[in-house]
């Protein structure tokens, strides 16, 4: 039961934080281009995941029978995810962006049923559903704009692959400590990146980079929503098998949006409280399944 709670805080807390992401990221892209901010915040990420992993003399040996499956999370989840995630986002709303990333949670069911063999009780699946329409009461007040057909595909890419890494870290041993599962798998985004970005770096006008809100914000994505939340969310996929897990991360959208309401000055709406209260009556099913 205390791995239950544990998994569940460290899911929740991760969801939560990169929620809030989206509103740092709304600042910080109308000066840094997509592409070149998910590098960026890896080599923030980088930095302070080495200093941490250094200061607490963590190992950072892996055998080279898990090497493979690390690399392959970092392309699949650290690298292609994330760039489509922007690239989506870029080229449609966020209310879409929000609908269609917000599947992942039963892509990680259909995923851990295959790769994993995880049981899918029927209590797990009504958890799943009332959460799904939580989220569809939350970001469908306003007007959706379905004609960017590009964006949507990359969007439901992004889900895809996220989902995917969310059930491969499953395979990878409890032994080795969560920072150094999220390290290797940074080095390898930022290595399939660098070339893709090297050549456009010197467009960024980096005198407006100086503000304190760019590279604020930057930091922010680097060290909290990159280092601290890939981490979180490592250690809740051990704790907690994937398809259950997978559920937290409709947190993303409902602080999202309540960060907007309180930051940004967006308008929600009655249905908002109405599917806070779905998704979190499906994630205390989950906990309750567990215990």
């Amino acid at each position: 039961m205390k791995n239950t709670w544990l998994g569940s805080i460290y899911l929740a807390l991760a969801a939560s934080i990169w929620g809030g992401m989206y509103v740092v990221v709304k600042v910080v892209v109308s000066i840094i281009p997509p592409l070149e901010l998910v590098w960026l915040r890896y080599i923030v990420a980088i930095i302070a995941l080495l200093i941490i992993g250094f200061s607490t003399k963590i190992s950072w040996r892996i055998k080279k029978s898990d090497l493979l499956l690390v690399i392959i999370i970092g392309i699949i989840g650290n690298t292609i995810s994330i760039v489509t995630q922007e690239i989506g986002t870029n080229l449609s709303s966020a209310q879409m962006g929000a609908i269609i990333t917000s599947s992942t949670p039963a892509f990680m069911v259909i995923f851990a049923r295959i790769l994993l063999k995880e049981r899918l009780s029927f209590k797990k699946g009504i958890s799943v559903g009332l959460a799904t329409i939580g989220v569809l009461l939350i970001v469908g007040n306003g007007q959706i704009d379905l004609s960017n057909q590009l964006g949507g595909i990359s969007l439901l890419i992004a889900a895809l692959t996220w989902a995917l890494m969310s059930v491969l870290i499953k395979r990878v041993p409890d032994n080795y400590p969560p920072i150094v599962i999220t390290t290797y798998s940074i080095v390898v985004a930022i290595i399939l990146l660098t070339p893709f970005v090297l050549g456009s770096l010197a467009d960024i006008d980096f005198s407006k980079v100086t503000e304190p809100s760019i590279w604020g914000g930057v930091l922010y994505l680097g060290i909290v929503s990159t280092a601290c939340g890939f981490i979180l969310w490592n250690r809740g996929l051990q704790l907690l098998n994937a398809s259950s897990g997978g559920l937290f991360f409709f947190f993303q959208p409902l602080v999202g949006t309540l960060l907007g309401w309180l930051l940004l000055g967006e308008r929600i709406g009655g249905t908002f409280w109405i599917g806070s209260i779905l998704i979190l009556g499906g994630v205390l099913l989950v906990i309750k399944e567990r215990e």
